[in-house]
């Protein structure tokens, strides 16, 4: 039986928790899983729990508890009243654009003399750079304004001061002992923060500076404030904070969940064509009646990756132009263009991926606790996805480096520029803080960061990550752990349980999707969708049938038989189309039954005993009859037909005991007919493994005699010995 290695599965519940969960279970009134879903969360008892699902546990802080908020709004309303220039500064990703878009839209509101600039990914790079600052000087701009960058550009923003050019910088990102010499510098995770919550999204941070400025502005309380700054942003805000992967706790919490029920009905036309786009697979706009629920998945893997591929592939400006639209037929054009652009992103990264893939298996990179790559070739804004890619499949950290835009990508001076992603155990940023005496630049998160290397560093570089990785990883090899919070048996997966989850929403890091396990399933179908890059399994338990998607795998990927019997791990959701809901689950992980292996793997023992001749088993329990060649053969007759070409042994004795009704037959007599069929070529028998097979029937006039089977004759002779 083919498989493929899965993931370590880790279960959530425990036994001691049981009397907890029913206890939850009751006084809630919901089911014993959803319970189980909140004791693993923390809540383990009912006030707690009943707070985390009302979300009344939760407050937004208020925006002056952020340092230097004050000194930030004093200096831009200011600027308003003076009708000074204002340019905002931004970053080109999904949090970068989201950020601009609403602080754009409301200094706007204000008649502001507002615009905006994003450096160009493959010409500038990322960050705040002197030849931006003094393109800005020259058009007249008096006040700077950065969103989701600045906190580590030092000498720029000295530059900029300067120039006469005031700066206020705002952002999220790991600062350094040292801020910029800025009007004010507003970030939560400054050294010397007095904001209580330091996980905001650059585009969090641009929310509260609205919420501090509408305050001031309008002369009116922090809770009136917040609710007009929610009510006209937290859309973009939610979007932003979910593309950035931020931790869905405290205020992100409350920011999500209200900005998701707002983008269901935004007043931004922009926001709204993207929506009903991606909904219709990047096809026209379609104008219904009926809005679907919009959820965290939703826009984290459809509609942030299209914002995102603007500033990978070509302009982040189209995104923003986009979010700033006030006529629909510009709107549509500006969605239309970034669809069309996350197509052209998704066959660059693809084609990227199979090159890394390829250069990690020839040179046994995946042996290295560390994976670093680098080409002359490879596109810069859309390697840190194939790097997130890499370190999924082979469960370290990665970085790929790309020498693209060099005159001679091999000159010792020659700059490549390079993105990572890291796994639990170690911490990027630091990985890479201390290599800095290598590296041009660099930044990011833990998990994820950016960096600027010369060509003449990079070997060095290299061999210091990788003995860095070694020293995180020392204790314990960096594993692919799936967190399960609980099994389930057929009877507990359904719509009513999807439609129940429901309350744990929005989900993200810190409040993930519930995932669950259920073993012994038997794959009864397999259908390739999405032109074959997916798969939907029709999955099948206790008499009862499941439809299954397993995304990302095409049908020649996929490892595993109809027949096989395995445990899957998943998410249970509720799937929408044509106004019916129905249950649907995804697959995150599956793998060969526990129980098939442990059969198979006796199995097996039994096999080669009696293929030995050391066998206990008698003659008659080892030797097979003529009948069942027959039986046999039929059965992968009929299979045959209806297209199947593959089976397990272990599974073929299943289905021949099941559907012939034969307790004759084993694993021991199949294995020896299979054998004997590949001997005599009266089926083309192709072994994949020791455990399963492919096999074509072709047909001829002449019988051929089972007689002249040298492994049937080899049987009889040891077994007619013994007896």
């Amino acid at each position: 039986m083919s498989e493929r290695q899965k993931r370590k599965w880790h279960i959530k519940r425990s036994a001691k928790d049981n009397d907890i969960i029913l206890d939850i279970s009751q006084e809630l009134g919901c089911s014993e899983t959803l319970a189980t879903l909140l004791v693993n969360r923390g809540y383990r008892d009912y006030e707690n729990a009943e707070k985390f699902l009302k979300k009344s546990q939760e407050i937004l802080h208020n925006p002056f508890l952020l340092n230097d908020m004050d000194k930030a709004v004093e200096r831009i309303l200011t600027s308003v009243e003076n009708k000074e220039k204002i340019t905002i500064y931004g970053d080109y990703d999904v949090d970068g654009v989201t950020s601009v878009s609403i602080l754009y839209l409301y200094l706007e509101k204000l008649g502001a003399n507002v615009s905006y600039y994003i450096p160009c990914r493959k010409g500038e790079g990322y960050g705040v750079s002197i030849d931006a600052l003094t393109k800005l000087k020259e058009n007249g701009t008096k006040l700077v304004i950065t969103v989701d960058t600045g906190v580590t550009a030092i000498e720029e923003i000295k530059y900029a001061k300067s120039c006469g050019i005031d700066v206020v910088v705002t952002d999220h990102h790991e600062c350094t002992d040292v801020l910029p010499e800025a009007i004010a510098v507003i970030n939560p995770k400054r050294h010397d923060t007095t904001y209580p919550f330091s996980h905001l999204a650059g585009v969090g941070v641009v929310f509260k500076l609205l919420c501090a400025l509408e305050s001031t502005y309008q002369k009116i309380d922090m809770y009136e404030s917040t609710k007009r700054i929610a009510i006209g942003y937290s859309d973009l805000t939610a979007i932003g904070t979910i593309a950035d992967v931020m931790p869905v706790t405290d205020e992100n919490r409350i920011i999500i969940a209200y900005g998701l029920n707002r983008a269901e009905k935004t007043d931004k036309i922009g926001l709204d064509v993207l929506i009903k786009l991606c909904r219709n697979g990047d096809g026209k706009v379609v104008k219904t009646k009926s809005k679907k629920k919009l959820s965290s998945g939703f826009v984290g893997f459809t509609i942030a990756p299209r914002i995102n591929a603007a500033g990978r592939i070509s302009s982040a400006s189209t995104a923003v132009e986009l979010f700033l639209s006030k006529n629909e037929a510009v709107a549509e054009k500006y969605a239309t263009e970034l669809c069309e652009i996350n197509r052209e992103r998704q066959f660059t990264e693809n084609k990227i991926a199979e090159e890394a893939y390829e250069i990690i298996e020839e040179n046994g990179y995946f042996m290295n606790s560390m994976i670093i790559l680098d080409n002359p070739l490879w596109h810069h804004g859309v390697i840190g996805i194939v790097s997130s890619r890499v370190s999924d499949k082979y469960g370290v950290p990665s970085i790929l480096i790309s020498f693209e835009g060099n005159e001679d990508p091999n000159d010792p001076e020659a700059i490549g520029k390079g993105s990572g992603r890291s796994v639990s155990g170690m911490n990027l940023v630091e990985a890479l803080s201390s290599c800095s005496d290598l590296l041009e630049k660099f930044g990011g998160h833990e998990l994820a960061a950016g960096l600027t290397v010369k060509r003449k560093n990079l070997p060095l570089l290299k061999e210091r990550l990788e003995e860095y990785a070694k020293e995180c990883f020392k204790d314990s090899e960096p594993e692919r752990l799936l967190e399960i919070d609980s099994e389930l048996n057929s009877n507990q997966i359904s719509l009513s349980l999807a439609q129940e989850l429901t309350v744990l929403e929005p989900y993200g890091v810190s409040n993930p999707a519930p995932i669950f396990s259920c073993k012994n399933m038997v794959i009864e179908d397999i259908v390739p969708v999405g032109m074959n890059r997916h798969l939907r399994l029709i999955l099948a338990k206790d008499g009862k049938q499941f439809s299954a998607m397993l995304f990302s795998v095409s049908p020649e990927e996929f490892w595993l038989n109809i027949s096989d019997e395995v445990d899957i791990a998943f998410n249970v959701e509720t799937n929408e189309f044509a106004g019916n809901v129905s249950l649907q689950i995804s697959i995150k992980d599956i793998c060969v039954s526990e129980r098939a292996r442990s059969i198979e793997e006796q199995n097996e023992i039994m096999y080669m005993e009696a293929k030995e001749g050391k066998s206990k088993l008698s003659a008659e329990h080892i030797i097979p009859e003529r009948e069942d060649f027959a039986l046999v053969y039929n059965h992968l007759l009929g299979c045959a037909r209806c297209g199947q070409n593959s089976y397990s042994f272990y599974r073929l004795t299943m289905d021949l005991c099941r559907t012939r009704g034969n307790n004759s037959l084993n694993y021991v007599k199949i294995k020896l007919i299979i054998k004997v069929f590949r001997e005599l070529n009266i089926i083309s028998i192709n072994e994949i493994d020791d455990t399963s097979f492919n096999f074509k029937l072709s047909f001829t006039k002449n019988k051929t005699s089972l007689d002249k089977s040298n492994i049937l004759k080899k049987l009889k002779s040891m077994y007619q010995a013994k007896k």
